[in-house]
């Protein structure tokens, strides 16, 4: 161990003339221990509800979503569609066509999106997985069947139970009619089950089979979008640029993360600026560090001045309060790392910090990932030598003993 080292941890462990010294030091450990817990539980909670969400969203976007450049629909060329069904990479693709329509259901009406998929999406998206109310299907045989987001049920105070009660699905014809004939297309679907994903799905969408929509529309053979699934191991990243190749520019090609892009940004805006604010309390807990180095430099004014008339230079001094800082730095986070990892247990087995109902899960979700503990230990040591600069310029300031032959 050099000496520079070892002095700051006598410094630091051993006691003080003066109690208020040893009071300062234990509240800055403390407050670097707090500050440390808090900035890991911070990334972990955001963390955790970013694996919450993206789980969510797997159960209705899929792995990659192919959409025209320029249009809402294309026509499906087969030849292209086997071509990447063939890919190495891909496992199931799904064909789904969906477009703004109003909803009516015995008086109650909105506006919502009727989404048609066909026989492979539930495999492509796991929305199988999310249902509240009835089932998954699109048809009993004789009538065609719609499976509602949550939140449009509850719009239209649907009742999934009622085999009599019919939604009214209305499209705006494509094609001039004229002043007498009627401007919408009308259709008529029953409830057959409900889902719950998130707020923006549930709100909005209603899903039916792709024959219905497309009879609604007047379409034969056009889709908004192929939904693709992964297998599993795949490259995702190379089979996302065969499809491209494939489809050529006319075609976007979405991976997961870009489906939802906006939304993943600004969660990670929110979680950077709490990290952002945390870090701003631990410069606070700093001045705490820079008061207690400063009384410890004046407690050990003739320590130092005996070091340097036995030749220690202002370096090695320098050293000995930077190294000072560095411990109780460590210190802190040691025992801060503990405090978050007891409280990520905590949650995760007891769920002491419950969620409101409603709800999708009962407590805050929490994840904790290694790359966070090393950006927190960075961010707590650096804080902590920049606070062990003025106490430690100070002891070189204290001049050494004057021999008197």
């Amino acid at each position: 161990m050099n000496l520079p080292l070892k002095i700051a941890r006598r410094y630091l462990f051993a006691k003080k003339s003066t109690n208020a010294i040893n009071i300062i030091s234990g509240i800055t450990i403390f407050g670097i221990s707090v500050g440390t817990a808090a900035l890991v539980l911070v990334l972990s909670v955001f963390n955790g509800f970013e694996d919450l969400i993206t789980g969510l969203f797997g159960a209705f976007n899929p792995d990659v979503k192919v959409i025209p450049a320029k249009g809402k629909v294309f026509e499906v060329d087969t030849l292209k569609l086997a071509e990447i069904k063939n890919l190495a990479g891909v496992d199931i693709v799904a064909q789904s066509l969906e477009e703004i329509a109003f909803f009516e259901y015995k008086g109650s009406q909105d506006i919502g999106i009727i989404k048609g998929v066909d026989q492979h999406y539930h495999q492509v998206t796991n929305i199988d997985s999310m249902i509240r109310e009835g089932k998954y299907e699109f048809g009993d045989g004789a009538r065609n069947l719609a499976v509602l987001g949550v939140g449009m049920r509850n719009k239209l105070s649907v009742n999934v139970n009622d085999f009599l009660g019919a939604l009214s699905v209305y499209m705006p014809k494509r094609k001039e009619v004229g002043p007498i004939a009627k401007p919408f297309k009308q259709k008529t679907i029953y409830p057959g089950g409900t889902f719950v994903i998130q707020q923006d799905f549930d709100n909005q969408y209603v899903l039916s089979s792709l024959g219905f929509v497309r009879d609604l529309l007047g379409y034969r053979n056009k889709v908004s979008a192929f939904e693709i699934k992964f297998k599993e191991g795949a490259d995702q990243e190379g089979t996302i640029q065969n499809i491209q190749q494939i489809l050529g520019a006319d075609f976007l090609v979405k991976s997961r993360y870009q489906q939802d892009e906006a939304f993943l940004k600004l969660m990670n805006i929110e979680k950077w600026m709490s990290f952002a604010i945390l870090s701003l309390t631990l410069v606070l807990v700093a001045f705490n560090m820079i008061g207690a180095l400063w009384m410890i430099v004046l407690e050990k004014k003739q320590d130092i001045a005996i070091l340097k008339s036995m030749g220690a230079d202002n370096s090695k001094i320098r050293n000995i309060f930077f190294s000072e800082g560095l411990l109780i730095c460590l210190v802190g986070l040691v025992i801060g790392f503990v405090l978050a990892i007891i409280f990520y247990l905590a949650q995760t087995y007891f769920g002491i910090v419950p969620i409101p109902a409603g709800f999708v899960v009962d407590a805050y979700p929490i994840s904790m990932r290694f790359p966070d503990f090393v950006l927190v230990a960075i961010t707590v040591v650096l804080i902590g030598l920049v606070a062990s600069i003025p106490p430690a310029i100070r002891a070189t300031r204290v001049p050494a003993l004057i021999r008197n032959d």
